[in-house]
């Protein structure tokens, strides 16, 4: 009688289980595939080959980004280069704030998720990481990292994009 709860504890953990396992680095974005045509409030996947311009963020364990205010067009693509030059992990995630807010809650209780999207990185120590993203609308963004604590000591930037 009893193995027929574990059973099912173990299928639904099994299930699970990639939902919030945590991951170095997002495997399936080294793989080669068509940028996402899913629009976000902040715009959508960039095509690499499309990007107009590359800005390199640094993320440090002073909970900061550099730099810390952006300003892109509103169609413009952009290659962000990632590097996290601290000694812990850290990442970015684009957002408006209300989404980056909710992420950063949901990250507290389960600080494992894994980052699979095409408008955030994660990056181990020393190592870096890049998100090419197409802004199509205009307005004021934001990028953060959503790592419990991070947020919170103010890892977050801003990215205002102007109207064509």
């Amino acid at each position: 009688m009893k193995t027929i709860p574990i059973l099912t504890m173990t299928v639904i953990l099994a299930a699970s289980g990639g939902a919030l396992a945590h991951d170095d680095a997002h495997k399936s974005k080294s793989a080669k595939k068509a940028p996402s045509i899913e629009e976000k409030a902040f715009g959508r996947e960039g095509a690499p080959k499309q990007a107009t311009r590359t800005v390199n963020v640094e993320m440090s364990d002073a909970m900061r980004f550099s730099p810390a205010v952006l300003t892109v067009r509103q169609g413009e693509t952009v290659r962000f280069v990632v590097k996290n030059s601290g000694k812990v992990m850290h990442e970015m995630v684009l957002g408006t704030m209300q989404e980056l807010k909710a992420h950063a809650e949901l990250m507290k209780k389960h600080p494992g998720m894994e980052h699979d999207e095409p408008y955030m990185v994660h990056v181990a120590p020393g190592k870096a990481g890049g998100i090419v993203w197409q802004f199509t609308k205009p307005g004021e963004f934001w990028y953060g990292c959503l790592i419990p604590g991070h947020f919170e000591a103010g890892m977050i930037g801003k990215i205002n994009v102007t109207a064509r």
